[in-house]
């Protein structure tokens, strides 16, 4: 399963890394190929300063070793040999109008002594994070991950849907990150079908991400719009640094700190108590960020 999965994860990577250049037009990925201390390693791919991508990352990693005391009883298990193998995705465009998205695919093996596999499981998903909201950009996404999900199970679109409203959740601040998409993790019941399910969630992403792009990049824009983007990605910092797994889990494991940090953009802010105008375009924003039925939703 390890081998297929991470075969299947390389080709993913190579996918969305083409197909981020070609919606840019202009910069391309810069890779760097890096070796975990205790086994295995990675391939980082950044895209900065392009024509449509202001700094976006497209990785891989394959890492084994013996899985830290700390980060083993947050996962409520033994410290004891492991493997992980995962694709994160995190793409900060340059116009407020097109909205940061995110996903990540990663599959886990925990061993004993004798090296035979005692826990495996799947994890992942993609969100998006919007500036400037429009409802048409947010229902193809949730429409194309829905797809995704029911060709194996029509219960997995709103399970998975409900755990990404509450785990891409900023609770000091009281708001969703961002729309949501599909969230899941620790799915260990039949592997094989799982797998089959990660494949097709890969496979959405360009499609459910890319048309958005085509469609804002040429709205117009200016500095008050760039300023709201720098202030919301500040809180995209705040969960990343605060609640995320996958940068928990890099840092823990001593992964390589400027692959796992590469989920940051470029620029981002923090200003005073800052609320924005009554029915302003960023007064809309704030009525997005909590869980709603987007596929139902006639308005903003």
């Amino acid at each position: 399963m390890k081998s297929a999965v991470q075969s299947y994860l390389e080709s993913l990577q190579d996918h969305i890394s083409l197909s981020i250049e070609r919606a840019d037009g202009k910069a391309k990925f810069v890779e760097e190929i890096w070796q975990h201390a205790s086994g295995g390693g990675g391939r980082t791919r950044v895209i900065q300063d392009g024509a449509v991508f202001e700094k976006g990352g497209v990785n891989f990693s394959a890492v084994s070793g013996i899985l830290p005391e700390k980060m083993a009883a947050k996962m409520n298990t033994e410290s004891t040999p492991y493997f992980a193998t995962g694709v994160s995705v995190v793409i900060h465009p340059y116009s407020p109008m097109i909205p940061t998205v995110h996903c990540n695919y990663r599959y886990f093996e925990q061993y004993d002594s004798q090296g035979n596999v005692v826990k495996a499981w799947f994890g992942g998903g993609a969100d998006l994070t919007p500036y400037y909201p429009f409802l048409e950009d947010i229902q193809h996404f949730h429409r194309v991950h829905k797809a995704a999900c029911d060709k194996h199970s029509p219960d997995y679109y709103p399970k998975f849907k409900a755990w990404c409203d509450e785990y891409f959740f900023l609770s000091h601040r009281g708001e969703t990150r961002g729309v949501g998409g599909i969230f899941f993790d620790y799915l260990s019941e039949n592997l094989d079908a799982t797998f089959a399910f990660i494949q097709s969630c890969g496979n959405a992403f360009t499609e459910a991400y890319l048309p958005i792009v085509e469609r804002r990049k040429h709205e117009p824009f200016g500095e008050k719009e760039k300023h709201f983007q720098r202030l919301r990605r500040g809180r995209y910092v705040e969960f990343n640094l605060i609640y995320d797994r996958g940068t928990l889990f890099g840092l823990e494991t001593r992964g390589r700190t400027e692959s796992i940090l590469m989920s940051l953009p470029k620029e981002a802010g923090w200003e005073y108590n800052y609320a924005p105008s009554a029915d302003s375009r960023e007064a809309m924003l704030y009525r997005c960020l909590r869980p709603r039925d987007w596929l139902n939703e006639t308005a903003i």
